[in-house]
């Protein structure tokens, strides 16, 4: 049985009896044309038209939306940072002394917190401390050697133990207390990484 798409009144000719308007043998109430047996019914022309008050799920894209780059949708989570954190960092200033004091200083972002700058500075001057010790103690070895003073020798080499064991220890304390996020602020060198930093 067929329908007037002008009235929706059944129709059994070609024209409706209520209207007169013409009608196809095919047509259904509201103009939607009924599927061919054993066929599938095509979409209306325009695309899938979605019903009044529809809310697409958070962050659904329609296909072939297109979306600006950079755009992100709202109520999405945040893309994470990548790179260490403040404490990983001010750690891993001391792990290879004036290399990684120096690396830290120049990269970014972490050349720009003072708190990591400070870190850096101070690791670079214990080192440079802990070589001008080397120094000293070669020379004044060196000298005992050849006026042939060798008991006195033998004192520096325990010194020069003492000294290794000292800043090995320090070194460790410094390492740990950096990846804790503490800070630790060595005799006559610290207040000078502090003035370098800006801390």
């Amino acid at each position: 049985m067929a329908f007037c798409p002008n009235c929706g009144s059944q129709v059994a000719g070609a024209f409706c009896a209520k209207c007169g308007s013409p009608v196809a043998a095919t047509s259904q109430p509201g103009g939607q044309q009924q599927p061919p047996a054993g066929g599938y019914a095509q979409q209306p022309q325009g695309g899938y038209q979605q019903p009044a008050g529809y809310q697409p799920p958070a962050g659904y894209q329609q296909p072939g939306a297109y979306q600006q780059p950079g755009y992100q949708q709202p109520g999405a989570a945040p893309a994470q940072s990548s790179g260490l954190s403040d404490n990983a960092a001010s750690g891993l200033c001391y792990l290879f002394g004036l290399i990684t004091g120096i690396i830290f200083l120049v990269m970014e972002p972490y050349n720009k917190k003072p708190n990591i700058r400070f870190h850096a500075f101070q690791s670079i001057f214990l080192n440079v401390a802990w070589i001008a010790i080397y120094i000293v103690i070669a020379i004044l070895s060196a000298i005992l050697a050849a006026v042939g003073v060798f008991s006195l020798l033998t004192v520096m080499w325990g010194l020069t133990l003492l000294i290794n064991l000292g800043m090995f220890a320090l070194w460790v304390v410094l390492l740990i207390f950096g990846f804790q996020g503490k800070t630790l602020v060595l005799p006559i060198i610290g207040p000078i990484a502090q003035q370098q930093a800006n801390k």
